[in-house]
């Protein structure tokens, strides 16, 4: 009953005149930023909590390098333990002087979105620090990292094929929840990759990093922008070269990270030939021939895991996904729905192996 009312009251809100309730991601200033900590939202499904810097650095050890999980263009992530004894990952923002204004915008936008979702392929939010000029944002942890460490070696689980169509149908579930109107209004993630798909104990995928995120016009299905926002390697070429984003848009870069998991390359690998480096362009002519199929499979599953039939079923959905024409890509809705066939058929293909 409290969501249902917080959205009608987020509903009535956007639908104000004033510039600031028409587009609540527009960059606001440090000061107005702080006047809103000091009296955080009360209506906040999730309840996330609201950290001093104090508290911070007794979660991370005085950010101690032992704590450190990773690096990014944001700053740092550390391992962290709250004073109620949960254990946290930190994201500690990091950024160059000219780069602050884009930083506050980008954490505005990760607290407002991720304290509005809730589902279970998506990070949760468990908290945020604004005190003075730092900033953090505190998730659940997630045991397993990221996906790209385990298709590059880095993890110690080796991942055949039924966990990797597990963690595309996690992901994909979690796209189709930003997608719909669950919570009043679509999102478009706008970096989704394999690096922002973490896996928890279970393998379940999570989607994480949202300060990109972009909410699309009521009634609309097209945003144009003049600035190009992602990562390169998932962009969707009609995004690149029209400035229109779209659900779709996320949708290709969905088809991408299919393509990962199905061949356990890089979005972008530098190390390779000139013709080679793009993932997308090195395999898209062959997804539809199963012969040549057969030559892009990730070496790394064990070949009992997986049937021909999910794959040329799986390669097909990849190649729809990654079309240039936004218009020709299936919707999320309709991955999630044909990666449960593709779950289903691989099950039922091995099952019957094993009677043989």
């Amino acid at each position: 009953m409290v969501l249902f009312e917080y959205i009608e009251t987020w509903n009535k809100r956007r639908r104000s005149k004033s510039e600031d309730h028409i587009n609540p991601w527009i960059y606001k200033p440090v000061e107005y930023w702080q006047l809103e900590v000091q009296n955080p939202p009360a209506n906040k499904h999730h309840g996330s909590s609201v950290f001093t810097l104090k508290e911070m650095e007794e979660a991370t050890r005085s950010f101690s390098d032992e704590n450190l999980l990773g690096k990014g263009g944001f700053g740092r992530v550390y391992k962290g333990t709250l004073r109620s004894g949960e254990i946290v990952a930190i994201k500690k923002m990091e950024l160059p002087p000219f780069k602050e204004a884009e930083g506050e915008h980008e954490f505005r936008v990760e607290v407002d979105i991720l304290s509005r979702m809730d589902h279970a392929n998506l990070v949760s939010l468990i908290g945020y620090c604004a005190d003075g000029k730092h900033r953090f944002l505190v998730y659940e942890y997630m045991q397993n990292g990221n996906l790209q460490d385990h298709l590059n070696g880095i993890g110690e689980a080796k991942m055949d094929w039924p966990l990797r169509l597990k963690v595309a149908l996690g992901a994909a579930r979690g796209l189709a929840y930003l997608h719909s109107s669950a919570v009043g209004i679509p999102i478009v993630h706008r970096d989704f990759k394999s690096t922002n798909i973490l896996l928890n104990t279970n393998f379940e995928a999570k989607i994480s990093d949202f300060g990109l995120a972009k909410l699309m016009p009521e009634g609309q299905e097209t945003y144009v922008t003049a600035r190009m926002l992602g990562t390169f390697g998932y962009f969707d070429p009609e995004y690149t070269s029209t400035g229109k984003l779209t659900l779709q848009s996320d949708v290709y870069a969905f088809g991408v990270v299919l393509l990962e998991l199905l061949t356990g390359r890089r979005a972008v690998d530098l190390n390779q030939g000139p013709n080679d480096q793009n993932l997308v362009l090195q395999v898209r002519h062959i997804l539809n021939n199963k012969k040549k199929l057969r030559k892009v499979i990730d070496t790394e599953m064990n070949r009992n895991s997986y049937t021909m039939e999910s794959i040329v079923m799986f390669a097909n959905l990849a190649s729809r996904c990654v079309r240039t024409e936004s218009g020709e890509r299936p919707s999320m809705a309709e991955c999630v729905k044909e990666l449960q066939l593709i779950f289903y058929t691989n099950s039922k293909g091995l099952a019957s192996f094993s009677l043989l």
